[in-house]
């Protein structure tokens, strides 16, 4: 898994990143929320409890990405 092509990629993707987050605000905010109200004071995030808004953004973000790479 090394050699340039790797790295040629990777970096593709990361500069693809902010149109492919624009395209998703809503449910990165919502995600973003969820999170914040289940971490009020000192408590931690467990594991599923955002992971109907979790599932949103992942599936955004897919889906952005692919109408981005044709």
């Amino acid at each position: 898994m090394s050699g340039p092509n790797v790295w040629s990629r990777s970096r593709e993707k990361l500069r693809q990143f902010p149109e492919v987050f624009a395209q998703c605000a809503g449910e990165a905010a919502a995600y973003g929320k969820c999170v914040t109200a289940t971490t009020k004071g000192r408590q931690e995030l467990h594991k599923d409890l955002c992971v109907k808004e979790f599932e949103a953004l992942k599936t955004c973000f897919t889906n952005a990405a692919k109408k981005r790479a044709k």
